[in-house]
């Protein structure tokens, strides 16, 4: 009833016209004195006329308007697939619509060449400047620096950097290498403690943690990301005090700690791309990439990552790890 309704709507002009024509017949017959009857006649004959003529053209209309809606699903892929043009002008609109797509087509491809030319070559300077880093680890291991410490924890820092670099162009790349299956979550936690335990030592910031004895559906890369990324934020906004990492029933990862804490207004936007917030504008380092990257991770695992936070009190950061709807590999 609604096609029909835009059908009538959009032909108001040639309905409009018939109306009208048949009136005038009307008045003159009806000037010509002829016979009631045969005015009627001619009316009724014209109305008619004019339904059939309706009915037929609403039906090519009614496919017509089918076929478009059908073409939505492939307008990206082809546009060769268009309903035959009735007039000139929809012929014209048709060509129109497939130089564009044309237009689209090389530009989407010129675009996506470039894209697979950044992430090629960032992918390899990521995995380039892997090798200094390691020579570097390997001498302040070595020597006896005196602030060897300090220089280590900063090469971690720029390690964590690079990683970040990875992580953002694998998520943005149509394939993965996520491998969901069943793992240890207390494995995966202690991988994430164990990097930064000169840290906590060095600060003298307390570790409380007991063993959750769980087992998640997840990816162990992948999450052991999400957490370093957690424990680093806590680490960097936490001067003195203690960051605890406990379990919410069914199978939710809490990391608390007694930092400085999130802004009201700011704590619904550090989830997103950029944003760094009052906290970020203090420090100035912060890039607003690294809680973006956690969520993007965690939809992507079928997990949901929040976070509750009070100025110079803390905050906590929960991994809701329940099985979703991901198949086990």
């Amino acid at each position: 009833m609604k096609m029909l309704f835009e059908y009538l709507l959009s032909h108001k002009k040639s309905i409009t016209l018939w109306a009208v024509f048949s009136v005038v017949f009307s008045i003159i017959f009806w000037l010509y004195r002829l016979p009631l009857a045969a005015v009627f006649y001619s009316v009724l004959i014209c109305f008619f006329i004019g339904a059939v003529w309706i009915f037929a053209d609403f039906n090519v209309y009614r496919e017509k308007r089918h076929t478009l809606r059908r073409l939505l699903d492939e307008i990206n892929l082809t546009a060769e697939n268009l309903p035959q043009p009735r007039t000139a002008e929809e012929a014209d609109y048709q060509n129109l619509i497939k130089t564009l797509f044309d237009f689209k087509q090389a530009l989407a491809n010129e675009m996506g060449e470039k894209y697979a030319d950044m992430v090629d070559y960032y992918t390899l300077w990521a995995h380039q400047i892997k090798t200094p880093i390691a020579a570097m680890r390997l001498t302040l291991q070595s020597g006896e620096i005196s602030q060897s410490r300090e220089l280590t924890e900063d090469l971690q820092r720029i390690e964590q950097y690079v990683e970040m670099v990875l992580c953002y162009l694998r998520l943005g790349s149509e394939t993965n290498d996520f491998i969901i299956k069943k793992y240890d979550l207390d494995g995966i936690i202690r991988q994430a403690v164990r990097k930064f335990s000169s840290q906590f030592i060095r600060r003298k910031i307390k570790l409380v943690y007991e063993p959750v004895g769980v087992t998640v559906l997840t990816d162990e890369k992948w999450l052991l990301f999400v957490l370093e990324q957690v424990l680093s934020n806590a680490l960097k906004y936490t001067k003195s005090g203690e960051i605890e990492i406990t379990l919410e029933e069914p199978k939710t990862v809490c990391i608390r700690d007694t930092g400085i804490g999130i802004a009201p207004e700011d704590i619904n936007r550090i989830f997103e791309k950029g944003y760094t917030g009052y906290n970020g504008r203090t420090d100035k380092k912060a890039s607003g990439i690294g809680l973006y990257l956690c969520r993007q991770i965690c939809g992507k695992l079928g997990h949901k990552i929040t976070a509750q936070s009070q100025v110079s009190k803390g905050t906590v950061i929960k991994i809701d790890l329940e099985e979703t709807q991901i198949e086990v590999e």
